[in-house]
């Protein structure tokens, strides 16, 4: 077996072990726990944020470094993609 193979083996079992241990770790689907984090949010969003509109709160205020990381990964994919398709029709 070359070192390659072994590699993509062990980061396999790697991958699958963290997968079945996230799977178990996982809230039951349409049974949500109340968090101390919600009420925060829901109670403060207004206020911290100046938005009437909690989800908009949380998308660009609470985790607005997150979501322009979102965005520049889908810009570089996009730019990424035109440039093989330009290549393609030359």
């Amino acid at each position: 077996m070359s070192k390659r193979n072994l590699f993509a083996l062990i980061f396999f079992v790697i991958m699958a072990v963290f997968l079945f241990i996230s799977s178990l770790m996982m809230h039951p689907f349409g049974n949500p726990e109340k968090t101390n984090m919600d009420d925060e949010i829901i109670e403060n969003a207004q206020i911290e944020t100046g938005t009437n509109n909690g989800v908009t709160s949380v998308v660009f205020d609470y985790r607005g470094f997150d979501t322009l990381g979102e965005a520049t990964i889908l810009f570089t994919a996009v730019a990424g993609v035109i440039m093989i398709f330009r290549r393609m029709n030359k």
